[in-house]
């Protein structure tokens, strides 16, 4: 993939993994080579409020925080947060919501299901992601979460 500068936000609600996922995003593009930057706006500390992440990557990012109207990629893990952030999406940027999922319910591996979604415009190699899932899973949990992650990037071809 070639890029001059991607804008990607991430919304849900406290314990959703948002900042687990853009975590994981950030490692993925700077494995990849480029330049990334990160920023995160958490809305009340217990499990609930609103939390976003954005995260920006390309041959050289300035700042962290994506303009408003400008991000590409708008991922929400849950539905109500798109009314919250929808207004950072650029004209003709993509909506990532969990009904690209269809009948498929990850449970507490959504994070990581969407992260699949947005990789399937993205197109990291699926190693990559399968390596990061393994650093920060183990064992069973890891292959749940590499399974999320390929029913995340196949529901959206």
């Amino acid at each position: 993939m070639s890029a001059e500068l991607v804008n990607v936000v991430f919304a849900g609600i406290g314990g959703q993994g948002i900042i687990l996922a853009s975590d994981m995003l950030t490692e993925a593009a700077f494995k990849s080579g480029y330049d990334v930057k990160k920023s995160e706006l958490h809305g009340m500390s217990q499990r609930g409020g609103s939390v976003s992440s954005d995260v920006r990557f390309g041959t050289k990012v300035w700042s962290p925080m994506v303009p408003r109207g400008e991000a590409d990629y708008l991922v929400v893990l849950s539905e109500d947060q798109v009314e919250v952030c929808g207004d950072m999406l650029k004209p003709g940027g993509v909506l990532l919501t969990p009904s690209l999922l269809g009948d498929y319910n990850p449970g507490r591996s959504l994070n990581i299901a969407m992260l699949g979604a947005l990789n399937a415009h993205l197109r990291f190699p699926e190693e990559l992601w399968v390596e990061l899932i393994r650093d920060k899973f183990k064992g069973e949990l890891a292959d749940a979460n590499i399974e999320a992650f390929r029913k995340g990037a196949a529901g959206v071809k």
